[in-house]
């Protein structure tokens, strides 16, 4: 009788030790995937952070300032042709 409990009992801590790794496994792959995707994110932000650093050194030329002029203001020199595509 005394060996009967015995492997139960045995029995039951390797059920649950096996239940408790693959439990342990599960969120450890979850944590992994979720570091790959802010890995992503924070190299996506970097790029972002260098393109705005370049923005804005370019802020102050007279080339940046004469093209957000015609693009955003639509302002053109006063001889200036300016011609519309009409595409269909």
């Amino acid at each position: 009788m005394k060996k009967i409990y015995k492997k139960l009992i045995i029995l039951a801590i390797a059920v649950y030790a096996v239940f408790t790794i693959i439990n342990q496994q599960t969120t450890l792959n979850q944590y992994s995937k979720q570091t790959e995707e802010v890995k992503q994110e924070i190299a996506q932000e970097t790029q972002n952070k260098e393109e705005l650093a370049k923005q804005k050194d370019n802020v102050d030329s007279l080339e940046f300032i004469e093209q957000m002029a015609r693009e955003k203001l639509d302002m053109y020199y006063p001889n200036e042709r300016v011609y519309i595509d009409q595409g269909m």
